[in-house]
């Protein structure tokens, strides 16, 4: 059962918004190929807007992602694409569906 995630907001910089997009939409192959995260999405909430949301069943599987290679492209990529420092917020499930 997934308990734990994680929810990135990001704000592209001027003029990088499809930068960002595109940046976000590769981040899928990184996350198939972690075996502690359950579900991983790229989200989009507005022009210049977008997120990161992932789940995981264990401490574990969130610690190693924190600390594994789409972390790793988000802190390297941050100065040229992000407006300003992530935002990056610890949950912890109360119920989910899946």
């Amino acid at each position: 059962m997934v308990k734990l995630a994680l929810f990135v907001r990001l704000e592209a910089r001027p003029g990088k918004a499809e930068d960002v997009a595109r940046f976000l939409e590769s981040g899928v192959a990184l996350a198939n190929a972690e075996s502690g995260t359950v579900h991983w999405y790229a989200l989009r909430f507005g022009p210049t807007s977008f997120g990161v949301f992932d789940t995981f069943a264990a401490e574990s599987g969130r610690k190693a992602h924190l600390e594994g290679p789409i972390a790793k492209a988000l802190m390297a990529k941050g100065p040229e694409l992000f407006s300003g420092p992530l935002s990056i917020e610890r949950i912890d499930l109360l119920g989910a569906k899946a």
